[in-house]
C-alpha cells in the first residue's frame, strides 16, 4: 500500500476543510456501525424494524438517528477524498464524488421515511405502518432514480482512490464494499452491512488522522464557530423537543 507520508495533503483548505472534512472521515464511519449493531438484534425488513420500534422506541430512534448523522457526515469526508483524487485523477474525482453525493441525499430521503413510519407507529398501530410501507414500496418518486448512484458511485470513489494512488489496493477494496450497503427504506443489519461499514472503517478513519495531523492547529476563531454551530445544533434540538411535548 501507499505509504501515509506520499499522500498529497497539501491544499486541503477549501470546503470543507482540513479539520471538518478530517473529522468527518473519522467520526461518520464510527457513529454508521454504531447505529447498525443498535439494531443488529432485530430482524433485517421493515415489519421487524416497525416491530422493533413499538417495543424499543428510544434504541431504535437512536440507532436510525445516529445512522442519518453519518451519512450526512460521509459529505464532507468525501469531499476530502474527493479533493486528494483530484490531484491526479479529476474526472474520477469528479464523477465518484457527485454519484456518491447524490445516493447520500437519496439515504437522506430514506431517513425521512423512517421518521414518519416510525410516526405512524406512535401514533395508530405497528400494522398500519407496514401497510403504508408495503404499499410506498409501489410508489414511484424521483428518488428512485438515484439508486443506481448509491450502488455504484463507491465503486468509481474507489477506483479513483486506487489510480490516484491516495489508496493501495486493500483500502480502495474495502471502500468499494459500500456499494453493498442495503438501499431503501427501514433496513435492519446483516452480515452485508457490518462487512460494507467495516470496510469503510479501514478506508476512512486512518485517511481522516493523516488529515488532521497534516495541518497547524484549528485558529481559536474557528474553535469558537465550531462550538456556536454546536450549541445552535444543541438549542434547535431542545426546541423542537420542547414542542413536541403535549400540553
Amino acid at each position: 500500500m501507499i505509504q501515509e507520508k506520499r499522500l498529497p495533503l497539501d491544499n486541503l483548505e477549501s470546503f470543507p476543510g482540513r479539520w471538518l472534512g478530517g473529522l468527518s472521515l473519522i467520526i461518520a464511519p464510527i457513529l454508521l456501525v454504531v447505529a447498525a449493531l443498535l439494531r443488529i438484534q432485530f430482524n433485517f425488513f421493515f415489519p421487524d424494524q416497525l416491530a422493533a420500534y413499538e417495543t424499543h422506541p428510544t434504541l431504535m430512534l437512536t440507532s436510525y438517528s445516529l445512522f442519518f448523522i453519518g451519512m450526512v457526515l460521509l459529505f464532507p469526508a468525501v469531499l476530502i477524498l474527493v479533493q486528494l483524487i483530484s490531484k491526479n485523477k479529476p474526472r474520477l474525482g469528479f464523477w465518484g464524488g457527485l454519484l456518491v453525493i447524490v445516493g447520500l441525499f437519496a439515504r437522506a430521503f430514506h431517513s425521512g421515511v423512517d421518521h414518519f413510519a416510525f410516526q405512524i407507529v406512535k401514533s395508530e398501530t405497528v400494522d398500519v405502518a407496514a401497510d403504508f410501507i408495503g404499499d410506498f414500496y409501489g410508489m414511484f418518486h424521483i428518488v428512485n432514480i438515484l439508486n443506481f448512484s448509491i450502488l455504484f458511485g463507491w465503486i468509481v470513489l474507489a477506483i479513483g482512490a486506487y489510480l490516484s494512488k491516495v489508496f493501495g489496493w486493500f483500502r480502495s477494496l474495502a471502500l468499494g464494499l459500500m456499494f453493498a450497503l442495503a438501499i431503501g427504506v427501514l433496513k435492519g443489519t446483516n452480515m452485508t452491512t457490518i462487512i460494507s461499514l467495516i470496510g469503510l472503517c479501514l478506508a476512512f478513519p486512518p485517511l481522516g488522522v493523516q488529515v488532521l495531523k497534516s495541518g497547524t492547529k484549528p485558529k481559536l476563531k474557528a474553535v469558537l464557530f465550531y462550538i456556536f454551530i454546536i450549541v445552535l445544533v444543541l438549542c434547535s434540538w431542545l426546541f423542537m423537543s420542547e414542542m413536541e411535548r403535549p400540553h
